[in-house]
């Protein structure tokens, strides 16, 4: 796919996430379309094995996690990793779940994924999707600010006989931020009716499970089956929930891995964040990457 195709391309989804606040891309799509912003044939299989190498989560007995923080500038027109930062959710935020307000410190994602050209492209995927689009703005975050902080995780959700997982423990909810996109890697021995996305109306209760929500508040369903199958929605807008994992063969773990971009503006003080919301260059894992140059002029036209 030819740049100026894969623009038109990404500008189709975009007039879709402005008109119905959420967009989901199937795989097939995104690799075309993420090769024309310079993810390399090589990338796609290597991202597809990164989550080998995730350690043990903070809070989460079922699940292993890194994460790490970009800058997406639209006047420099450049993306570049932030320090590390403790990351926190409040029930405010509607994220309610016996670790909300409780500071999470993950282990740090590596140079075998930032460097990785396929998730480089994502992010400037998500960037040309959502910048500049009018949304239901959050208390105490920054919109006179031109840059978006992005905390990424790149997540693996285990079930075993004795251990369920839960790719949204917390049931119902919101992630805090102005645009949630999520991206399947693969999985492993999963059945196919795990691990559905429910979208809901914000009327929806706070921490209800994904089954016991009001089927009339339920505002959409999709579901990750596919290598970069992709979930783009406007987080105070929707919230939403995921089913269980569950094994298809009992004697083996059951796998999910995902990439997961929460993405906001800076955070003003007073909220729960501020503390926690540094923009300084990570000295030890520095990176730095282009938006490409037609990326603002086109991003900016709703």
């Amino acid at each position: 796919m030819k740049l100026e195709s894969a623009m038109s391309t990404v500008m189709d989804v975009r007039s879709a996430y402005i008109r119905t606040r959420w967009a989901f891309v199937d795989g097939a799509g995104m690799v075309p379309l993420l090769s024309s912003l310079g993810a390399t044939d090589e990338d796609f299989e290597r991202l597809k094995l990164v989550s080998d190498q995730l350690e043990s989560d903070p809070t989460l007995p079922f699940r292993r996690s890194r994460n790490g923080r970009f800058c997406l500038d639209p006047k420099t027109r450049r993306g570049y990793r932030l320090e590390p930062q403790p990351f926190v959710l409040s029930r405010e935020e509607d994220f309610v779940r016996h670790d909300s307000e409780t500071l999470r410190r993950f282990v740090e994602v590596q140079d075998d994924l930032q460097h990785n050209t396929a998730l480089q492209a994502l992010l400037v995927f998500q960037f040309l999707v959502v910048n500049d689009v009018d949304i239901a703005r959050r208390p105490r975050l920054d919109y006179d600010r031109a840059e978006w902080i992005c905390t990424l995780f790149n997540l693996r959700t285990v079930t075993t006989p004795g251990l369920l997982g839960e790719p949204a423990l917390e049931g119902v909810h919101s992630d805090g931020v102005d645009h949630t996109m999520t991206t399947f890697l693969g999985s492993r021995n999963m059945t196919g009716d795990s691990a559905a996305t429910f979208l809901h109306d914000m009327a929806e209760v706070n921490g209800n499970r994904w089954n016991e929500a009001d089927p009339a508040l339920v505002r959409g369903r999709v579901q990750h089956r596919d290598f970069l199958d992709t979930l783009l929605l406007v987080d105070h807008e929707y919230k939403h929930s995921v089913s269980p994992v569950h094994q298809i063969d009992d004697a083996e773990p059951a796998l999910r891995d995902m990439l997961i971009f929460f993405t906001r503006k800076p955070a003003e003080q007073g909220h729960v964040s501020f503390r926690y919301d540094s923009v300084a260059p990570h000295r030890t894992l520095p990176l730095s990457f282009d938006i490409p140059a037609a990326v603002p002029a086109i991003a900016l036209v709703n």
